[in-house]
């Protein structure tokens, strides 16, 4: 199966499906998207594609203005744009749990069955997920509820330390204080960046002013 084959068989089963939920197609950014009143969810198609077989992961998230538009101020590396940036994101196989891998695909038959269980997920689970974690209170709970571990909602554990505090701060977690010691900690062990601490603690006496109004 050919690159542009499988892209075809891809949208072609996909995009309907995404529409019918608001999502729509970013073909520059390869992902379906939709806009809400606090920022965006999105849904993030990536393969790669071999001599024998194509490998599809699906990845999710979503995106907090208000968080994004204060942690990218401080963050010492962005891998994407400020305004494409996501607050969660996860893939399919990391939310189960890795219980399965990425769809290894050979055939369109193969493809046509991984669209067929990826509908099948966002019905049952995903769309839920992205619609309840977009809430400030879930932020917060899906970023801080264990701090001394690392969060599966976000791939850069060095982001979770801004991202988690911001969205304590905003969401007036009564362990905001605690969170910065945590937070610290982690940084010392996450990174030999002498810089990142100094950002680290322009965010915290940024917050300690911070007022949404």
């Amino acid at each position: 199966m050919t690159f542009t084959s499988f892209e075809t068989i891809l949208y072609q089963c996909l995009t309907p499906f995404f529409e019918r939920h608001q999502f729509m197609w970013l073909p520059d950014k390869k992902q379906y998207r939709q806009t809400t009143d606090m920022g965006f969810q999105n849904v993030m198609l990536l393969f790669s594609v071999y001599e024998n077989e194509t490998v599809l992961d699906i990845q999710f998230g979503c995106r907090n203005n208000q968080i994004e538009q204060i942690a990218q101020q401080f963050l010492t590396n962005r891998a994407v744009s400020y305004s494409d940036a996501n607050t969660l994101v996860v893939s399919i196989a990391q939310f189960n749990n890795f219980q399965f891998a990425r769809f290894s695909i050979h055939s369109e038959e193969e493809l046509v069955v991984a669209c067929e269980q990826v509908k099948h997920f966002f019905d049952k689970i995903g769309f839920d997920f992205l619609t309840t974690s977009c809430t400030l209170p879930n932020l917060d709970k899906r970023l801080n509820e264990h701090p001394d571990n690392p969060c599966p909602y976000v791939y850069n554990q060095i982001h979770r330390c801004y991202k988690g505090l911001i969205t304590a701060r905003l969401n007036n977690n009564i362990y905001f204080d605690g969170l910065i010691d945590r937070y610290r900690h982690l940084l010392i062990h996450q990174t030999q960046n002498p810089y990142e601490q100094i950002h680290f603690e322009r965010l915290i006496a940024y917050l300690y002013y911070y007022s949404a109004n």
